[in-house]
Formats: structure tokens, sequence, C-alpha cells
């Protein structure tokens, strides 16, 4: 696992376009040079562009709980470590502000927070849409993302989705009673979807489906939850791999596995959840 003393910096509290803004000196110099590299890209297909802005994380540590960061709610970046789903959104802001033609940090900002906060409005700590399945409804209705899982011959499911609620000492910002009491209500408006799930011995046969730059969740058996990781679908080789933040191998990569091979190493895992880059 690569060392990661790289990420222990002093973190800026800035305001831009009116945003409370978490980031480092380290990333403000990250943004400017990775957005040279970036503005090279040149491609007609936004599942290509996906593709090439996920490849340019690779070696990037995987750094667990990166947004819970000081007392409130801000927008953090970081570019420098990255969990599973602070991967899949990065990469999305960067495709969305190069498709905008906009190189600026604002715009950026702006975009990220978009993807990240419930309706784009970041509102305090249970305003971030903290599960993937909400997070993937919501950014659907935004036109950013859409479920293609039914299409591929999922099958629905209904879940109570309540982990957060039931388990209130994993997550420090739950100690605030209005955050507590927001976060199940949000959970009691969780209770009412229905998730499509494509099983897991249904993915080798669908596989061909799916297209690389799609977004992959990894559903969950686990009481209360519905994923527990997500990355980028990319066809590598002939199959379906999967482009992520890697917990176990501590950095972006991509699997050795093809990805219905590597989910047979998760007990937990029932299927996927896809949803296909619509901007």
């Amino acid at each position: 696992m690569k060392n990661r003393s790289i990420l222990i910096c002093l973190l800026w509290a800035v305001f831009v376009n009116g945003q409370h803004i978490t980031c480092s000196p380290e990333d403000s110099v990250r943004f400017g040079a990775k957005m040279k590299t970036l503005e090279k890209i040149n491609t007609s297909s936004l599942g290509d562009m996906i593709i090439q802005l996920g490849k340019s994380f690779m070696g990037t540590p995987y750094v667990e709980k990166t947004l819970e960061v000081g007392e409130t709610e801000t927008l953090v970046i970081n570019f420098g470590g990255l969990d599973c789903t602070t991967f899949v959104e990065n990469v999305l802001a960067f495709a969305l502000t190069l498709k905008q033609e906009e190189g600026s940090f604002s715009h950026f900002t702006e975009n990220l927070k978009t993807i990240r906060y419930r309706d784009g409005n970041l509102d305090g700590y249970p305003s971030r849409l903290h599960y993937f399945t909400d997070w993937i409804r919501n950014n659907e209705k935004k036109g950013i993302v859409r479920d293609i899982t039914s299409e591929l011959g999922g099958t629905e499911l209904k879940k109570a989705i309540n982990f957060m609620g039931t388990h209130r000492n994993l997550y420090p910002f739950l100690a605030n009673d209005a955050n507590f009491t927001a976060m199940q209500a949000v959970e009691r408006e969780l209770a009412e979807e229905t998730l499509c799930i494509l099983p897991k011995d249904q993915i080798e046969k669908q596989e061909h489906l799916i297209y690389s730059g799609d977004i992959i969740a990894l559903a969950t058996s686990i009481k209360g939850l519905d994923v527990t990781h997500t990355g980028i679908a990319i066809q590598h080789k002939g199959r379906l791999h999967l482009l992520h933040a890697s917990s176990k191998n501590g950095e972006v990569e991509i699997t050795e596995e093809p990805l219905a091979d590597y989910l047979k190493g998760i007990k937990s895992n029932i299927g996927i959840i896809v949803a296909r880059p619509t901007f």
C-alpha cells in the first residue's frame, strides 16, 4: 500500500462563488496540473472520456472518510486520496467541466456540488447523498446518469435502507441530533423505494451490454445497506472489468479479474446496479 503521508497537510477553508470549500494548497496545484493534462483529451464519446479521466487517477491512494472533515459540512476537494464514491464523483465532475468547455476551479466545484448533494444544494450533512441508490436516483433527476439495470434484466427488491440510523456511532456528524433526525427522515423516504439489481449470476451473460464509462454499484445483502462499493465499468481484454478506488490494494486501479469473477470473492454481494452517464 502506498505511503499516505502525502495526505497529511493543512486544509484550507475558502469561499468560491459563495460555496464553503475545504481543500489543501496541494489540491489547488493538482487541479491546475490535471486540467492541463485533461484538456488534451480528444474524443466524441462520453464513455471514452470518462475512462480516460478515470485512468488519470490510477495510483492515487485509497483513503476512507475524506469527506468527514471539520464540524460542519463543506464541499471537500481532495485529489490526493479517494474512496470509491469520491473517485466516481471527481471523474464525473471533471467530465462535466470538460464537456462545458470550462476549465476554472469554480466551474469544477459547482459541478462536484451538483453531483454530491441532493438536488445540487449543499445544506448540511443530511443533504449529501450518502446512500448510492439515492445518489443514482437524484443524479438521474438532474440528467447526469440513467439507471439501466432493469434494461439489463435486473430484478426488483424491497429492502429497508437504514444502516446510518441504526449505526449512529459510526458517523461522527450524527452525534448532532438535528443531523440524526434528518437522516432518519431520508431513510424513511428510501424505505418507499424499490431497488433494481442485476443478480450476480447474470452479470457475465449481460456484460456485453454494459459500456465502458458506465457506473457500477455493488449491491449487498448486509442489513440496512444498499451498496458497499462503486466504480466505473471498463471493457478490458475482451471482458468487463472495474476501474475503482480499491480498499484492498490501496489505490485506484483496474481489477485483474473480470467483474463477474471479482464479485465471486465477495460473499455479501448479490449483484450490481448500473447507471449510464447521460450529460
